[in-house]
């Protein structure tokens, strides 16, 4: 039968509260308390209880007093912790709280994940919100902006009128050292500089809500990724000491299991069913007057107001009403429904998120109603909740529900034109909703959907992926694992999708530099690589174990990948290979590598092709060809400049300086400076250092000895913030021809022996180890142990008939660096 008139449903969204008054008691008892430590209100109920409205109620209560943001877990992307706190800072941002260095942070780590993209209003999700990252922008006329920590405190000092504005944020410690951090600790000086800004910047208490904790966690991956996913809030609560935070969840939260700290941080509040007389007070408010009907249903809904605005919504009679329990109110509901209606909602019941484009493709799709009075009497129901700015969503147990009447073919068919939906807007222009990177989303959910729709293989969820990863960052990488891993909690095991999971795991700890987790990911390579997921699974194994250091497995493993996956992975495993065959003195290899790369490459991947013609360049420059160098750099420069990669350029930059302080120390000087300028706008330190060095080399050799020290000290300094342990030694092994020249042999041997220890452990550049030999030899400090070292190099280098050749140019090369050039 067709429901009642709509305006009953407004007005049960609008109900007042009855008989909470326990709970807001208590919430009243914890707002008013001093803060000086993290304190957490844990609302703890049963789906349905009402804990969402609730907390809508405490908010609305505590607006007067207190500054106010929510985030809403049910929501995907609110799970991952950037997009998160993006959220919440715009929500605090339009109450008048700042977020300098907050945003400065955000936006050097969203760089640093997003390295072909500039800074834009474009690109990063709130810069329209942010008055600092408005004033860089601006300030840079046009100018493309990269976001380093050192180029945007340099360019928000150019552009902020405010005095005190630009010394809070230029004398801040931690803003000061975000180049220096490597990417899981800049993460974590993120949450950090939120904490600190709220702190600072609030000029009232403040409440943060947190809904639907559940989502965070499914209950199907307590047991194993729990402390994982949610690890991001722990460490966000633990900061917020000057104010409260309200966590909705099913059951107390157990996060004194792991930190019995959190037991004092920790007040648990049960939010139970209403008793009787709220019950019959909630219903004649919602306009059942008849007493047996309200009877029966306030009996049979067991006190969650879920099941009671159900009854309001489908207007109750007493004879529907006898005899009930809250499942037969909720059937009863669906029964006594418009057809259409019903159907609507079965099929909105599969999308997580939706709004009126989807209910429409959906209607169009299935034959329904679409106009836009159907869209308004759906979604003034009671199950249906906000999401978003724009977006709605049903309640759990409505979903749930309705999700049970569709045939899994029929869900599947729902999935695939979901798919279709958000395909078509992560292809749309960039925009950001309430802080959140609308086509990152849009990746995700059709990822989410092409899974459940039963169309995805492991390939195809890596595409997406991939495109995540250029849209959202590593959080929207991160939010497709998540989807993935349950999925597959909950569907069973698909080895395909099991190992493309992995493979997203492992490639996250190698962009964030963990070389642990990867490698714990990857014990052994057993699999067959034959196809994208096993062949993209070795290779983070193999970036693992190189940034470990343990280059000669990491070897192995590029070598396999390259030898035995014909897909598009094997050109970057067999770049990385060529990359570790040239390091490593097997320069035969690495050209034949890199000419097969070039042959295979396609021919609009000017990236990939310039990256492997400047490792050519360094080939030859290492084996001492430095005309074939010359020739290469500058093709690489050419094919840089058509990509627009302004990394790459960058980097051209510090290879021309490091080739002239060979061939033209003079105009070295110019090109180091130069380099300098490129590689300090981006914060790259091991670009620095290594430009540092070119530069001491050339005023080396140019006999400016003071200069020089100064130069390699630079350099040095570099090195070591960047952890380059190869760059590191390069340097200090020229550093000793510079004590050499000054007379001072002592610390010109003990430079040289460093350097060579260091370049034995890392495995790399046996003509640098010649070098060093000769050297040694030139000061009458050879030694047995360096002998046998150089021997083992001079074995490594490959074609062995270049081995004269570069031996003489290694003694020459000796001689030049200890004369004037």
């Amino acid at each position: 039968m067709p429901l009642e008139p709509r305006f009953r449903r407004v007005a049960a969204l609008h109900r007042p509260f009855v008989d909470r008054e326990a709970v807001m008691a208590a919430f009243s008892d914890v707002i008013r308390a001093p803060h000086g430590s993290p304190c957490v209100f844990n609302l703890v109920g049963v789906g349905g209880i009402g804990k969402s409205r609730l907390l809508q109620e405490l908010g609305q209560r505590s607006a007067g007093t207190h500054r106010a943001a929510t985030i809403d877990l049910q929501v995907p992307a609110m799970r991952q912790q950037e997009d998160a706190l993006a959220v919440l800072r715009v929500e605090l941002g339009r109450q008048g709280i700042r977020f300098d260095r907050f945003d400065i942070a955000y936006a050097v780590l969203w760089q640093r994940l997003h390295p072909h993209l500039r800074l834009s209003p474009k690109e990063l999700p709130f810069v329209d919100e942010s008055e600092a990252l408005s004033q860089i922008i601006d300030g840079a006329a046009g100018v493309p902006v990269f976001g380093t920590g050192v180029g945007l405190l340099r360019l928000l000092g150019k552009a902020t009128s405010g005095m005190r504005q630009r010394h809070r944020i230029k004398s801040d410690d931690t803003l000061s050292q975000l180049d220096d951090l490597a990417n899981a600790e800049l993460a974590d000086a993120v949450t950090y500089l939120f904490a600190e800004d709220l702190r600072d910047g609030s000029d009232r208490p403040y409440v943060i809500f947190v809904d639907a904790y559940e989502a965070l966690v499914p209950a199907s991956a307590r047991s194993g990724r729990a402390t994982a996913q949610d690890v991001w809030l722990r460490d966000l609560i633990a900061q917020l000491d000057r104010g409260a935070v309200v966590v909705a969840s099913r059951e107390p939260l157990a996060w004194a299991r792991q930190d019995p700290g959190w037991a004092d941080v920790i007040r648990h509040q049960r939010v139970d069913g209403l008793p009787m007389v709220a019950r019959l007070q909630l219903l004649t408010e919602g306009g059942i007057t008849d007493d047996a009907a309200r009877q029966a249903i306030a009996t049979a809904s067991q006190g969650l107001p879920f099941y009671l605005h159900l009854a309001v919504d489908t207007r109750t009679t007493a004879r529907q009403a006898a005899a009930v329990s809250s499942e037969e109110i909720l059937q009863r509901f669906l029964t006594h429904v418009a057809p259409d209606e019903i159907r609507t909602l079965e099929l909105l019941s599969i999308a997580r998120i939706f709004d009126y484009e989807i209910f429409q493709t959906l209607a169009d799709a299935f034959d329904l109603p679409r106009h836009r009075m159907a869209w308004e009497s759906l979604t003034a129901y009671s199950f249906v909740y906000p999401a978003g700015a724009h977006g709605r969503r049903l309640h759990q147990l409505m979903r749930a529900a309705l999700h049970r009447r569709l045939s899994p073919d029929t869900a599947r068919d729902v999935q695939a034109v979901l798919r279709k939906v958000w395909d078509a807007r992560a292809t749309e222009p960039h925009t950001a909703e309430n802080g959140v990177a609308t086509r990152a989303r849009a990746v995700r959910e059709a990822a989410h959907c092409g899974l459940h729709a039963g169309a995805l293989h492991g390939e195809d969820v890596l595409a997406y992926a991939d495109r995540a990863l250029t849209y959202g960052g590593k959080q929207g990488m991160d939010g497709i694992t998540q989807d993935l891993h349950e999925y597959l909690d909950t569907s069973g095991g698909d080895a395909d999708l099991a190992q493309t999971a992995r493979c997203l795991e492992a490639e996250a700890a190698v962009l964030l530099g963990d070389a642990e987790t990867a490698t714990r990911l990857t014990p052994s390579i057993d699999w067959p690589l034959h196809d994208v997921p096993g062949a993209r699974l070795a290779l983070a194994g193999a970036h693992g174990r190189r940034i470990a250091g343990a280059t000669g497995e990491a070897q192995r493993l590029f070598r396999q990948v390259w030898n035995h996956h014909s897909g598009p992975v094997r050109l970057r495993a067999g770049f990385c290979m060529a990359d570790l065959d040239m390091c490593q003195g097997r320069f035969g290899d690495a050209l034949s590598i890199t000419q097969q790369i070039l042959a295979e490459a396609p021919g609009d991947d000017l990236v990939l092709r310039a990256d492997v013609v400047r490792l050519q360049h360094l080939g030859y420059r290492f084996g001492f060809d430095l005309e074939g160098s010359a020739r290469a750099l500058e093709t690489a420069a050419a094919l840089y400049t058509r990509a627009g990669a302004i990394i790459g350029q960058a980097d051209i930059k510090t290879n021309r300086a490091e080739l002239l302080a060979w061939t033209d120390p003079a105009r070295a000087l110019d090109a180091a400076a130069d380099a300098l300028d490129a590689q300090t706008e981006l914060g790259a330190h091991h670009e620095i250092g290594k430009a540092f060095t070119a530069l001491a080399i050339a005023q080396c050799r140019l006999g400016q000895h003071t200069p020089a020290a100064a130069s390699f000290q630079a350099a040095t300094d570099a090195l070591e913030r960047a952890r380059y342990r190869s760059g590191r030694a390069r340097a200090e092994l020229f550093r000793a021809f510079l004590h050499a020249r000054t007379g001072e042999t002592p610390a010109a041997m003990a430079s040289a022996r460093w350097a060579i220890a260091e370049l034995v452990a890392a495995e790399v550049y046996p003509t640098l180890l010649m070098v060093a030999g000769h050297l040694l030899d030139a000061l009458d400090a050879a030694d047995e142990r360096t002998a046998t070292i150089t021997a083992q190099a001079r074995d490594q280098i490959s074609p062995p008939n270049l081995l004269p050749f570069l031996d003489d140019q290694a003694r020459a090369l000796v001689t030049a660096m200890l004369e004037d050039g």
